[in-house]
């Protein structure tokens, strides 16, 4: 087991969409031009394999693909963090195994999204899980998608374990996440990162290191300025591109009716700029037509298309 880097992880590290042909062939040109898009804009890492890269609906083969091809194009430049959660922990180990033979940096878990496991359990879950694990491992707190919270008991008893580098919150809930704050004040190496956008200033401003947001796939230098913005304490700056950062996630995230709405828009706003095609892992399908037209009239308002 490794232990943790010395210096928390910091700053923006955008949750990739997975580029797709299909349903089960990745867009490898779209990778490549996303990648770069994504580095040249500053971010401080990649995470794949999380929500927005639809991880859960993707066949174990083109995983490995993802994580090998993601690996190879970032040349080491920055880290990249591999989502591994699962039903079976035998594939999370597996998924962890090749991430660390690919050249990724650290691992990301969520509670394993089937049965239910109680806080004793889950508990016992991650120390197994961590024992096995090649690479520093982040928890991904998803009670939304997984049913079940890291409580803050479990994430303080986490603080044990080296092999453990920090927690992904997505649970919208702050008085949760300034919890989170204060127990990992703990460990100087720990980071406390958070999910939603909209939440990334406050919680930049308030103690937390950075933020796994969607919508920096499509600006990341937004998304990287308002980080440094918080992180420097400087309000004024901080208020003005997070009204931004609210302004384009109203914009993508609202035009379809469903939960999915999110990752379309993300996708569909890629394809038109032209970074990679818009294909979706089953159970979804990218926007049509109407759809996309909206996408395409927003993205001119937003100053990103012309």
């Amino acid at each position: 087991m490794v232990h943790a880097m010395s210096q928390p992880l910091s700053g923006i590290i955008p949750p990739l969409v997975t580029p797709l042909r299909d349903r089960d062939t990745l867009d490898i040109a779209g990778l490549e031009r996303l990648i770069e898009h994504l580095i040249s804009g500053g971010v401080s890492g990649l995470f794949i394999l999380g929500t927005t890269g639809e991880g859960p609906s993707l066949s174990y083969r083109l995983r490995r693909e993802l994580i090998e091809k993601t690996c190879q194009l970032t040349k080491n430049r920055v880290p990249v963090l591999v989502g591994i959660t699962d039903t079976s922990f035998t594939e999370s180990v597996n998924l962890a195994k090749h991430s660390a033979d690919a050249g990724a940096t650290h691992v990301v878990t969520a509670p394993p999204y089937y049965f239910p496991a109680a806080p004793p359990e889950l508990q016992e879950y991650i120390q197994d899980l961590v024992t096995e694990m090649p690479l520093p491992m982040f928890l991904y707190n998803m009670p939304g998608l997984t049913k079940v919270s890291f409580e803050i008991d479990l994430v303080r008893r986490a603080l044990d374990m080296p092999g453990i580098c920090g927690v992904k919150d997505s649970s919208c809930d702050m008085i949760y996440f300034h919890r989170l704050i204060e127990v990992a004040k703990q460990r100087a190496d720990w980071s406390v990162l958070v999910g939603p956008e909209e939440l990334t200033a406050e919680a930049v401003l308030l103690g937390g290191h950075g933020g796994i947001n969607g919508g920096a796939n499509l600006h990341p230098k937004l998304y990287v300025e308002m980080y440094q913005a918080a992180a420097a304490q400087n309000l004024q700056r901080t208020r003005e591109l997070h009204a931004q950062v609210m302004q384009l996630a109203g914009a993508i995230y609202t035009v379809g009716k469903h939960k999915s709405a999110i990752i379309k828009g993300i996708k569909c706003a890629l394809s038109l700029l032209g970074i990679c095609e818009d294909h979706m892992a089953e159970p979804f399908h990218r926007f049509r037509d109407a759809e996309r037209q909206i996408i395409r009239e927003r993205l001119v308002n937003l100053g990103l298309i012309s």
